[in-house]
């Protein structure tokens, strides 16, 4: 019989309690959970505060009554594991509810604590109007105050998942938010262009959104908080949440003696191991080596807690299995838009030293003659010589989760460029198009590689040498409607044949339309004219996205 001893519920910890059993009936498996519930959908608890999930009890996933009764797993609510001893292979755990502390010895340890909220040092966080939102007593809390106090005005500190989470759904209340925000975008793990939508779909959803913006002070006024703001500005706000990241739990592992990782997650190999024989570990306090760059990160995501879980569970009954990378593949609603990502964003890539390129297209999430057809902006990044993908980012009201899983499952299985144009995907006008996204992205970026049309990028339409021109080819109508390029030359894709004799063969023309596709069409005819040409990918809608991006740093 092995004695299995799990450290954390939720994610990590439940998964492989829950696998465990069904590979070994004969096992003991006792699993530790400091707070009141082992397993619950975190990810939930702002959409039950905006009311989209009606139940409470639907945020419950198995409680200490039910592992026992399907899985015969020991489930110890309200109970602190304070020491690790190794040698003895036992764990020191604190009842909390009599304070008794006792020896519970293990043949095979899971780690799963998770990740804490991060506490800014700010003066007068400490207050009765401050909360995180991590578990379910954050929630039931933040309900609470919301019901008691009926706030007009609430505050929220962070806008990646949970800020914005918690934004959308504080304003589903009827509850008047400011976002503030330390960087100069919200979602920080896609780039700035691609966020750069969300701003503006927050704004106007009446969220007062404070980027590049430091909250430096709180003062507890009874009734009410006075923020004061790195800007100078202040802020009245009745309720204030903190979603300001997480970072690893690893006190006990320290402890322990167990190796941490570069970037101060409990280090593990491809098994799950630490790095003392029978400890594993697995959620969020381990540190994952990315699929991409093959650098050690830390991706607090639940699906790869859940996989990871899995397979501790697995090689603690004497299996082999192994961890194949986290490629970061993320999805978050934002009102009516949704965002969504997955491998690596250009930040990475910069910041790894990895050579890339990239393309933009814009096309609609269905069939355009079909109603409701909505645009889909789609980011794409790969490799400069062979095409292989490296990252997608999309963001829009519809069709984007699925054009990002189908990417997401390309890098996964290392496909390029060219094998996203022979993607067949699934097509009926209210669902796609005959040339999905996916497969435009892949027509773009393989044209461009097989030397078929060259590109150019914002930045190079922004800051033209003196051999270059830039050449809108949008109807005239299009420019007044939605903005012109600043000296661009506009010559109509429909009159350009026409009036080749007005361009200047010593010059390279950089080429912009609407979205690309005009472009491609007028990049190509210049090249088949003897001139020298590019197109600008993603047309005048990616130039308004970068414009809008840069004007918050600038």
């Amino acid at each position: 019989m092995t004695r299995i001893v799990i450290i954390g519920g939720v994610a990590g910890g439940a998964s492989a309690a829950a696998r465990a059993r069904r590979m070994s009936e004969s096992a003991d498996i006792i699993m530790f959970e400091r707070g009141d519930y082992v397993s619950f959908a975190n990810c939930g608890l702002p959409y039950h505060i905006g009311g989209d999930i009606e139940s409470r009890d639907a945020l419950l996933l198995q409680t200490p009554q039910s592992f026992k009764q399907r899985f015969n797993v020991d489930v110890r609510v309200r109970s602190n594991v304070e020491a690790i001893n190794p040698l003895a292979q036992t764990v020191t755990v604190r009842n909390l509810d009599s304070n008794e502390c006792y020896q519970q010895p293990y043949d095979k340890l899971l780690l799963s604590p998770g990740a804490k909220s991060i506490a800014p040092a700010i003066d007068g966080l400490s207050n009765n109007r401050t909360f995180t939102l991590r578990t379910l007593p954050d929630m039931d809390q933040i309900q609470t105050l919301i019901d008691r106090d009926q706030p007009s005005h609430a505050t929220v500190l962070g806008g990646g998942f949970i800020g914005l989470e918690a934004a959308e759904a504080l304003r589903q209340r009827g509850i008047d938010v400011a976002l503030v925000e330390l960087g100069p975008q919200v979602m920080a793990n896609v780039d700035a262009e691609m966020a750069s939508p969300l701003h503006q779909e927050l704004a106007d959803h009446g969220v007062d959104l404070r980027l590049a913006t430091a909250l430096m002070s709180v003062e507890d006024n009874g009734d009410s908080l006075a923020l004061k703001l790195s800007n100078g500005a202040s802020l009245t706000t009745e309720l204030l949440i903190l979603a300001t990241g997480v970072k690893p739990e690893t006190e006990l592992a320290e402890q322990a003696g167990i190796a941490l990782g570069a970037n101060g997650g409990i280090k593990v190999n491809s098994r799950m191991e630490t790095s003392i024989t029978n400890i594993f570990a697995a959620g969020d306090a381990v540190e994952h080596v990315d699929l991409v760059t093959g650098q050690p990160a830390l991706i607090p995501l639940a699906g790869p807690a859940n996989r990871q879980g899995r397979i501790a569970a697995d090689n603690m009954l004497g299996s082999d299995k192994h961890y194949k990378a986290t490629q970061g593949t993320s999805v978050c609603r934002v009102f009516d838009l949704t965002i969504a990502a997955t491998g690596s964003s250009e930040k990475a890539l910069l910041k790894a030293k990895r050579k890339y390129e990239k393309i933009y297209v814009h096309p609609m999430n269905h069939a355009g003659y079909f109603p409701g057809a909505t645009a889909v902006s789609l980011k794409l990044l790969f490799e400069p010589n062979d095409g292989v993908i490296l990252g997608a980012q999309a963001v829009g009201k519809d069709g984007v989760d699925k054009r990002i899983d189908v990417i997401a499952m390309a890098i996964r299985a290392k496909l390029t460029v060219f094998d996203l144009e022979e993607q067949e995907l699934c097509y009926a006008p209210p669902y796609g198009s005959a040339k999905d996204v996916v497969n435009l992205a892949g027509f773009v970026a393989a044209n461009y590689l097989r030397g078929e049309s060259d590109i150019c990028q914002v930045d190079d339409v922004l800051a033209p040498n003196p051999q270059q021109v830039v050449l809108d080819v949008r109807n005239p109508p299009e420019l007044i409607n939605t903005g012109a390029i600043e000296g661009a030359v506009n010559i109509p894709l429909d009159s350009l044949r026409e009036r080749l004799n007005e361009l200047d063969r010593d010059k390279e023309y950089l080429v912009s339309c609407m979205v690309g596709l005009r472009a491609h069409v007028a990049t190509r005819l210049l090249i088949n004219s003897g001139f020298k040409a590019k197109n600008m990918t993603g047309g005048f809608k990616t130039y308004q996205m970068v414009l809008a991006a840069k004007a918050v740093t600038s």
